[in-house]
């Protein structure tokens, strides 16, 4: 949900199952019409996130480098600033996780904040949680730049801080600690190929972009046009246009393109709630989603994953946003002396029509 920087290649589609932190420490060396609910998914493993494992010569950070004493989490006040409302299932989960995994860490004292998609309000916000004496930051960046006053705010103090899901425009082990979130370039190529599949290798696309300013929406666009050029250049993309990651926004652009164009055949969005949005738009149009225009989306969030099972969606790429356990387990390795990797890039999975209702319990 995370300006275009280069990650390790994705390996594959490895899970842990149930509680991670052992595999997790091998690697540390959305008003629009709303859908109708999910049913009722079957029991899954919880979808933790399993992290690929670093290149051999991978940069590290540790305490010696960046500064600052060691800390055990338990004596500790950390601060988890969340970029956006919690209107969308991505951070509702992704604050749940850091939330869950704080209590199972004992932690002394988290401080919560939410921005609600001001930039402003991020940066008074991590620096209210500095004078409110936190000792680790969890930062959900809401754009890739512009939040240099709290990192430098943070630096001052030799506050550790880590970044997930979106990367920040600054230096590793300098300005913050480590990057925790998956490669949102091979996201979008997984979901050009998914697209090549679905229709054939030929037809004209639509691409719902995400909220400009961060590397989620660049890498994510990126990934998608160059695969589609590489492998399945008879695909046209015949519109580009923002959906700010909302449903009805996602919704409201897609009855625009649709009356513009109404010889495509696909809709990549770049995340699932903008796809769920376009659905509503693609029905209301006279389209049969997954017959008439086949829809690939990013995230994985139980109502798109059930929109794959029911036919309306053609794949759904993971976008695992339950950070907690990755997170906490990245402080307690630094903050006890031991190099952490600087980029954490995370396996993502990939729902389809062969393993969306196996898989559905699993989706968020």
């Amino acid at each position: 949900m995370a300006a275009t920087q280069s990650r390790p290649v994705h390996l594959g589609l490895r899970r842990v199952l149930g509680a991670s932190l052992c595999g997790v420490a091998l690697v540390l060396s959305g008003c629009a019409k709303s859908e109708e609910p999910a049913a009722q998914a079957p029991q899954g493993t919880g979808g933790a996130q399993a992290p690929v494992a670093p290149a051999a010569n991978g940069p590290t950070c540790t305490l010696s480098q960046y500064g600052g004493a060691q800390l055990d989490l338990k004596n500790a006040i950390v601060g988890f600033s969340q970029s956006e409302k919690e209107a969308n299932p991505f951070r509702i989960a992704e604050t749940q996780s850091i939330k869950d995994e704080a209590a199972k860490a004992g932690v002394k004292q988290l401080l919560t904040t939410n921005a609600n998609s001001q930039l402003s309000k991020q940066i008074s916000d991590i620096q209210d949680m500095i004078n409110k004496g936190a000792q680790a930051l969890i930062v959900a960046p809401l754009n890739s730049d512009g939040l240099e006053p709290a990192l430098s705010a943070a630096r001052a103090k030799n506050i550790p801080v880590l970044t997930v899901d979106r990367k920040v425009n600054s230096a590793a082990c300098k300005d913050y600690v480590s990057f925790l979130g998956s490669n949102f370039v091979e996201q979008g190529k997984r979901a050009a190929r998914e697209m090549a599949k679905a229709l054939g290798n030929k037809g004209k696309v639509a691409i719902l972009l995400g909220a400009s300013g961060n590397n989620v929406t660049t890498d994510r666009t990126a990934g998608f046009v160059d695969e589609l050029k590489a492998s399945a250049p008879d695909i046209q993309v015949v519109a580009q246009q923002t959906g700010e990651f909302a449903r009805d926004k996602g919704q409201q652009v897609m009855e625009q393109i649709i009356q513009a164009q109404q010889d495509i055949n696909g809709v990549y969005a770049e995340n699932d709630e903008m796809g769920l949005g376009a659905l509503v738009a693609l029905r209301s149009a006279g389209k049969k989603p997954g017959t008439d225009i086949h829809v690939v989306s990013i995230d994985g969030t139980r109502n798109a994953v059930q929109k794959v099972v029911d036919g309306e969606m053609s794949a759904v790429v993971e976008s695992n946003p339950r950070f907690g356990p990755l997170a906490f387990q990245t402080l307690r390795s630094f903050l006890s002396g031991q190099p952490v990797q600087q980029n954490v890039v995370i396996s993502d999975k990939l729902y389809g029509k062969d393993n969306a209702a196996a898989e559905l319990g699993n989706a968020y």
